[in-house]
């Protein structure tokens, strides 16, 4: 579905990302993880339209998506969320979903269905009506996830998600992800650092150093690969 050829990205002769590859399968849940500072959010940001990479390409269900803006990428099927979730405060839980869902329809009543079925499943049904801003953290996260869903996408990226979150609201969380993506064939790239959602959730894991992807594969084998121990999850780290 998606799929990253050589992509690199400088800033001030900074190189965030350098000619990183990998690919999403259709369906799949790729985990993208690393040490902070690896580049894994300048490529969420190549991906999503926020800048275009300076070199290397990027295809979206085999068609160009390097140099789009944000909103037409969002158009074609990529939904994103943020680290830091910043809801619009003034409005109900209710309406900022439903802004997300005006991306693909104009009707009110159609986009405030789709907004409440979408709250009912990440939990929020009861709260709907609520400001936004009176929601709590692990609330807001799921408010995060429920306006990106809302714009219908084929592919879904999660930015820290379960930052934040304890371990009940993490496995809550993993839990309502995994039915989506069983359900609705939802495709999911997640950066995260919490490794026990990694593990419950990736099929293959991505693994990003000083901007270079360093290994990848699944779960089982990139937890033992000596380089992704040696600058990222350390020796005695159990998963």
């Amino acid at each position: 579905m998606l799929e990253a050829k050589a992509i690199s990205k400088a800033f001030r002769g900074l190189r965030a990302v350098r000619e990183a590859s990998f690919a999403v399968p259709q369906g799949a849940i790729v985990g993208l993880i690393g040490p902070n500072g690896a580049g894994k959010t300048t490529i969420f940001n190549m991906i999503a339209g926020v800048f275009a990479p300076d070199t290397g390409s990027i295809f979206f269900q085999d068609k160009p998506i390097h140099g789009l803006r944000a909103d037409q990428v969002c158009s074609a099927g990529i939904g994103r969320t943020f680290q830091l979730v910043k809801p619009f405060a003034g409005l109900s839980v209710l309406d900022n979903v439903v802004v997300g869902g005006f991306l693909r329809t104009r009707s009110t009543v159609a986009a405030k269905k789709i907004s409440e079925q979408i709250l009912e499943k990440l939990g929020l049904g009861a709260k709907r009506h609520l400001p936004a801003a009176s929601l709590t953290l692990p609330d807001r996260k799921r408010l995060e996830v429920a306006r990106a869903l809302a714009t219908r996408p084929r592919l879904l990226l999660l930015d820290e998600v379960m930052a934040g979150l304890n371990p009940t609201e993490c496995d809550q969380l993993v839990a309502v992800l995994r039915e989506i993506n069983r359900a609705e064939g939802l495709t999911i790239l997640l950066i995260e650092h919490v490794m026990r959602a990694v593990m419950a959730l990736a099929g293959r894991i991505v693994v990003l150093h000083h901007g270079e992807v360093i290994a990848h594969g699944t779960p089982e084998q990139v937890v033992r690969d000596p380089a992704v121990l040696e600058c990222y999850l350390g020796e005695e780290t159990e998963v």
